[in-house]
């Protein structure tokens, strides 16, 4: 069974930045691809950064430029850094974990960009 935790989000000012961090728990082996979805208001789930198990990284064309997604396998722990954060930036923020066809999700974290 594996277990995400999300922390980092809160309330920031329009230009502002944020850090958000996953960290993953129990038993993980084998070709992990890490990634980072957001539910904006009104909106579908969108996949916001992904990063694969050899560390190739993927971007929404919203947030490139904008946005930096990493990972520390030694601490099995995803980041995504946000800077230059805008009003429609705002949505929870997911963590999401892949590994042989399964999916794992975290519950969440909420972020508000607003003045």
């Amino acid at each position: 069974q594996v277990q995400l935790v999300e922390s980092g989000g809160g309330l920031v000012q329009p230009g502002g930045s944020l850090r958000l961090s996953c960290a993953a728990s129990g038993r993980i082996s084998g070709p992990v691809a890490m990634n980072w979805y957001r539910r904006i208001p009104g909106k579908e789930r969108e996949l916001v950064a992904g990063i694969s198990s050899v560390g190739r990284t993927t971007y929404a064309d919203s947030v490139k430029g904008r946005f930096t997604i990493s990972r520390d396998n030694d601490k099995n722990t995803v980041y995504l850094q946000m800077i230059s954060l805008k009003s429609e930036d705002t949505a929870v923020y997911y963590c999401n974990l892949q590994i042989w066809g399964s999916h794992y999700w975290g519950q969440g974290t909420q972020v508000t960009v607003s003045s």
